[in-house]
């Protein structure tokens, strides 16, 4: 568990795939700075009715494990937002409890609660993948803590409990905008490979909406179990 405040440091004409990449770098780094905005933004709107000194923000992130890069950008984002920002919110000491629940949904569960109950967090935020943030749903709901999803992707997130919130995109988003600019240069083959849960298929199913139909005919899908495997075989398609 790292407790944070401000001041704290901050980590350190192409061709057409070329674009597309740089693309959805940019729109990672976007994410994370207007989640780490949001949340933040949403914390100040409801400070002053809190009753005690400072307001804590319990962050659970995937700091390590395969989805570890995700955790850090946010991370980052909030510690630089804090930086340039201040740590007082609407009067109010906001204190940053980061915790790193691998991306497991198991141990996200586990350290929602925890901060909720032994820790007395206001909000809970963060959330790398869709199945934590549906393992802590339950948890905001009982509590009447808002969840504050900051990367999460699915559709569906913010229909598990009345006091999620969704500061970052939906899958739905994003696959639109690639599948409308694939179609737009005139990509007549596709190739997908998504996970076979709930993100892969919105990401595929609102992918296929965009996508002209003589490439959707032509395209070839994989899906992979998820966690992926390390051997491509497992992937069906």
């Amino acid at each position: 568990m790292v407790r944070r405040k401000a001041g704290d440091s901050v980590q350190g004409v192409k061709p057409m795939r070329e674009r597309a990449l740089m693309f959805t770098r940019m729109l990672s780094r976007a994410t994370a700075g207007m989640a780490t905005a949001g949340a933040l933004a949403f914390a100040a709107a409801l400070a002053p009715a809190q009753a005690q000194e400072a307001v804590k923000i319990g962050l659970i992130l995937p700091m390590t494990g395969g989805q570890a890069s995700t955790g850090k950008q946010i991370d980052n984002a909030v510690k630089l937002y804090m930086q340039q920002h201040g740590d007082t919110v609407a009067g109010k000491k906001i204190e940053i409890i980061l915790k790193d629940d691998a991306a497991l949904p198991d141990n996200t569960k586990r350290l929602a609660q925890e901060l909720i109950v032994n820790d007395k967090v206001s909000f809970i935020a963060g959330f790398g993948v869709t199945p934590a943030a549906l393992a802590a749903a339950p948890l905001a709901t009982q509590a009447k803590i808002p969840e504050v999803v900051m990367a999460a992707g699915t559709s569906i997130i913010t229909e598990k409990s009345p006091y999620i919130v969704r500061t970052s995109f939906t899958l739905a988003q994003s696959s639109t905008i690639i599948a409308d600019w694939a179609a737009k240069n005139g990509i007549k083959k596709v190739a997908t490979l998504t996970t076979d849960y709930a993100p892969g298929n919105d990401a595929l199913n609102f992918f296929s909406r965009i996508l002209p139909p003589a490439a959707g005919r032509s395209s070839k899908r994989s899906r992979c179990p998820w966690p992926i495997p390390i051997s491509r075989r497992s992937c069906s398609g």
